[in-house]
């Protein structure tokens, strides 16, 4: 079984734009509840199915599997809840691990989140000076919540929160 063992937060400022390029990601959900998701995702000229379990802490089984790209946009169109989780993700490597930036369009516009996956839930990181805010155990910020719930909707009361989205 794999595992992701990740934490997440929101980004602040725009000093982190300059160390990488970003690759656009299209996906849906196709069933979201009790905590497992079954998502499908295109990013560039490849679609990919993944499916994740509950989360236990910062731990959660995942299972992911490159489909045809038809059959990609196919069950985006038919089979995935609206909105779709449109995005921009840059990797930006920084001391031993890679950082997932993700800058939300769509109903999800104005929102960058920041992820790094582990080897273990109690390892150390150390934190760009980008990083705002931990969010890692705030649901609203799961992509599967972001589909339901968009960012747009919410983002005023997020905002007087965290003073660090203004920044975005």
């Amino acid at each position: 079984m794999a595992t992701e063992i990740e934490r997440k937060f929101l980004v602040k400022g725009d000093t982190w734009r300059h160390l990488a390029t970003g690759n656009f990601y299209s996906q849906g959900y196709i069933t979201s509840g009790n905590g497992r998701t079954v998502r499908v995702r295109i990013v560039g000229n490849q679609g990919y199915l993944t499916i994740k379990g509950p989360t236990a802490g910062l731990a959660r089984s995942e299972f992911e599997y490159p489909i045809p790209i038809t059959d990609a946009q196919e069950m985006l169109d038919t089979l995935c809840d609206r909105p779709l989780i449109e995005k921009t993700r840059y990797k930006i490597p920084w001391q031993g691990l890679v950082w997932e930036v993700d800058e939300f369009a769509g109903e999800n516009q104005g929102l960058i989140l920041a992820e790094v996956e582990l080897t273990d839930p109690a390892q150390t990181v150390d934190l760009p000076l980008w990083i705002g805010k931990e969010v890692s155990d705030d649901r609203r910020y799961f992509n599967s919540n972001l589909a339901k719930h968009p960012f747009t909707h919410w983002r005023a009361s997020a905002s007087s929160e965290s003073p660090e989205l203004t920044a975005s």
